[in-house]
């Protein structure tokens, strides 16, 4: 049995679909990534996915390029011949389901910033992206959700039948596990996310700004250069540490995590820190709210709001005793709701309805 995974991005498939793709593997699925080659392409071989280079230019709006793209997709699926072919992002999605293979499945993350923004190009682009699903999904199997808010965002416009809803690509809670640290002399505040706008960056560095003399904010994520939103902001009284691997050792050391983003679909980053046991602070926006109940496991906060941003981070800065107390339950939240086994078992179950069918 056969398995196509199609994304934009080797890092896409490789940081977030990895878990259920080796799981597939364990259960005798031949497992293919179809992704342009990146820094990680050559990783796949590793687990045994076999890796399947295409050309694909994300934020390209050239008819000519665009047609292209889809005709190297549809080459590079019909020589792998799976049975069932699985898209991720919203240019895969669409492009996926424009070849019209016989069973495809499509995953919608998150709708990203066009979907936040209303200047007009971000207006024509979001229009286009929806027709772009009501007018391909005539033959896909099932599409796939991470929140309730997108989820029924496009109930208006899909076959309610269609859509699915598994909360995130789930955690590895055995790997993500809460470890005993010392004492900072400073609470450490740690904010993990590409450096564009919509995650919040420049909220974050306000608030630090203010907080400077309590605790100390690290900033951890590169530039997405392939992102309209990207910037190189003025880092302030933050430390910013740039792209990083070690990201469980820097979670670990952390005593407050910060995520003041616009919209997310689930964010994993929320989904580390809340299975290492992290008090959390994000904003009450799509996604976020998923991970976090405020007043139980952090806190939420207005969407750009840096103020009252700072005013949460300020509160778990001088209670250590509430920080604990969050950060128990959200360990407990990650194990019930996010745990990695309980998505992969309902992808599963998703693909044996669809090949029953």
């Amino acid at each position: 049995m056969k398995i196509a995974f199609l994304s934009h991005l080797d890092l896409n498939l490789y940081l977030f679909r990895l878990p259920i793709m080796k799981e597939l593997i364990k259960n005798g699925y031949e497992v293919f990534a179809v992704c342009p080659r990146g820094e990680v392409f050559d990783k796949f071989a590793d687990f045994g996915i076999k890796a399947v280079e295409y050309e694909i230019d994300r934020v390209s709006l050239n008819i000519f390029k665009e047609l292209k793209t889809i005709q190297n997709i549809k080459k590079v699926i019909n020589e792998i011949n799976p049975d069932i072919l699985h898209t991720f992002m919203h240019k895969p999605n669409i492009y996926g389901n424009l070849i019209r293979y016989k069973c495809t499945i499509n995953t919608i993350t998150g709708l990203g910033s066009f979907f936040i923004h209303n200047d007009i190009k971000s207006k024509i682009i979001r229009n286009i992206i929806i027709l772009g699903y009501k007018f391909t999904t005539k033959h896909t199997k099932k599409i796939i959700f991470q929140n309730n808010d997108d989820l029924k965002f496009f109930s208006k416009f899909l076959p309610k039948e269609k859509l699915v809803l598994i909360k995130s690509s789930g955690i590895d809670t055995n790997e993500f596990k809460p470890v005993e640290k010392s004492q900072n002399k400073k609470p450490i505040v740690l904010m993990i996310a590409r450096v564009i706008r919509d995650k919040g960056v420049e909220e974050f560095i306000k608030a630090g700004n203010l907080l400077k003399d309590k605790a100390k904010f690290w900033y951890v994520g590169d530039i997405d250069k392939g992102n309209k939103n990207a910037f190189n902001p003025e880092w302030g009284s933050v430390k910013y540490l740039g792209f990083r691997r070690d990201i469980k050792e820097l979670i670990s050391k952390c005593d407050i995590f910060v995520l003041p983003s616009y919209r997310e679909g689930v964010p994993r980053t929320l989904l580390e820190a809340a299975s290492m046991a992290k008090a959390i602070v994000t904003t009450d926006a799509v996604g976020c709210k998923e991970v976090v109940e405020d007043n139980k496991n952090g806190f939420l906060v207005p969407i750009k709001d840096y103020k009252s941003l700072a005013k949460k981070i300020e509160i778990l800065i001088k209670d250590k005793n509430l920080r604990e107390k969050f950060g128990r339950y959200s360990r407990i939240k990650a194990v019930n709701e996010f745990d990695i086994k309980k998505v992969v078992k309902a992808y599963l179950k998703i693909y044996d309805e669809v090949l029953g069918n």
